[in-house]
């Protein structure tokens, strides 16, 4: 008898992109398919950061009503929307993050449900592969300690925990015998890792890198206040990424006191040049838009993120989230406007990003790409990856070329969009 399919509907962060994961391989009497018609049952993993990201998980839920589907709702948005969407007959039920590893079970239900889950749990089951993907996202925390005034997520996601370093060993190693090589770490507040346990995430990287198999390991968002000296110091590791991505949010000190972060301008571009020195692309999230960003900050603020070495970045307009203290504030910023300051920033690190592959490429420094996919294209084959640090590439080739594999590029040309190479 053929088992129900069930489509999984991601949305938000790498985390949730874990979790997911998580779901799938506790699936027995279900099957995954990657296609939302050829399902049954649709799982919807939520995304509650800001107010919009609750409003497009509930269009991408009224837009399945119509198909027939069963509907299950998961995810950062359970304690926020789960009870409200269920009241309007538009799942049959909510499950909380602590609740995905008995998905099988949840899956059978036929009567509606809320169940909130708890913030304190941590998974318990070790994943043996990453359905989709080339490389293999690892979560090795969970939670967050920090009160950033525009962020819910610390209470949707709990208090800051780390998974058991032997756990974290153990998760890899078993997917470096399923084939994986590339590894990203990621967690609620990553560079937590370890405050619990006693532990250093310097050190739970060291262990990382002694796994034979793993190639390459990158290392997701970091805050500043997080970076110590040894971590800096084991920066120079051949199977680290040569690309870090720290979030700063902002680079107005007004702006960044009033969001209650922890990182200040001053010390921010001390340890960016310290990074850019070390040859590393670097990479940050940037909030535009954010109540009381005024004319006269945001001259400031462009001033000081123009200093910055960035290659790479993630801009958001800000957009409230109901219950933080930012959503609570007055003197708001016009949406043309802040799509304007998103603009200049964007071009910015676009024109930074184009020059350090141009002094790559004026240098002859080979590139290392893991191959994430190929097509046949006029007698060639045309494959695309990412390389160390962290820029796309297109490569063609008139000899065969596999998914998941390495390939070192000693000559390409950089455009604007990405780079380029014929082997």
């Amino acid at each position: 008898m053929q088992k129900p399919k069930v489509f999984f509907k991601t949305f938000g962060c790498r985390t949730n992109l874990f979790d997911t994961q998580v779901m799938i391989h506790s699936l027995k009497d279900f099957s995954q398919t990657p296609y939302e018609e050829d399902s049954d049952i649709v799982v919807v993993n939520s995304c509650t950061v800001t107010n919009g990201a609750d409003s497009g998980v509930r269009n991408y839920i009224n837009r399945l009503q119509n198909e027939g589907k069963k509907i299950f709702f998961t995810g950062c948005g359970v304690k926020m929307q789960g009870q409200d969407l269920l009241k309007k007959g538009l799942i049959l039920g909510a499950f909380g993050h602590s609740y995905k590893e008995s998905i099988n079970e949840i899956l059978k239900q036929t009567q509606n449900f809320y169940l909130e889950g708890d913030l304190e749990s941590l998974d318990k089951n070790i994943i043996s592969n990453f359905v989709g993907k080339s490389r293999a996202f690892i979560k090795i925390q969970e939670g967050c300690d920090f009160a950033c005034s525009y962020c819910i997520i610390p209470s949707v996601r709990g208090k800051a925990r780390s998974f058991e370093k032997s756990k974290i060993i153990e998760q890899i190693t078993k997917l470096t015998q399923n084939g994986f090589s590339e590894f990203i770490l990621t967690g609620t507040n990553m560079g937590s890792w370890g405050k619990d346990l006693g532990g250093k995430l310097t050190h739970l990287i060291e262990s990382i890198c002694e796994i034979p198999k793993v190639k390459r390991l990158r290392l997701g968002s970091l805050e500043p206040s997080q970076i110590t000296q040894d971590f800096l110091d084991f920066l120079s590791h051949p199977k680290i990424e040569r690309h870090l991505h720290i979030a700063l949010q902002h680079t107005s000190p007004f702006m960044l006191k009033l969001m209650n972060r922890q990182n200040t301008f001053e010390k921010d571009l001390e340890l960016f040049n310290t990074l850019a020195k070390k040859g590393f692309a670097l990479g940050s999230d940037f909030i535009v838009g954010h109540p009381k960003e005024n004319q006269e900050i945001w001259e400031e603020a462009f001033k000081n993120f123009a200093l910055l070495p960035l290659t790479h970045l993630h801009s958001f307009i800000y957009s409230p989230r109901s219950g933080t203290f930012s959503a609570s504030l007055k003197e708001l910023i016009p949406g043309d406007i802040a799509r304007i300051r998103k603009k200049e920033i964007e071009s910015k690190v676009a024109e930074n990003n184009f020059a350090f592959r141009k002094k790559l490429a004026e240098s002859k420094t080979p590139l290392k790409v893991l191959i994430e996919e190929v097509k046949n294209a006029d007698n060639a084959y045309l494959a695309s990856g990412f390389d160390e640090y962290y820029n796309k590439i297109q490569i063609t080739s008139k000899t065969p070329l596999l998914k998941d594999t390495w390939i070192a590029i000693p000559h390409f040309t950089p455009q604007m969009d990405k780079n380029y190479a014929e082997i």
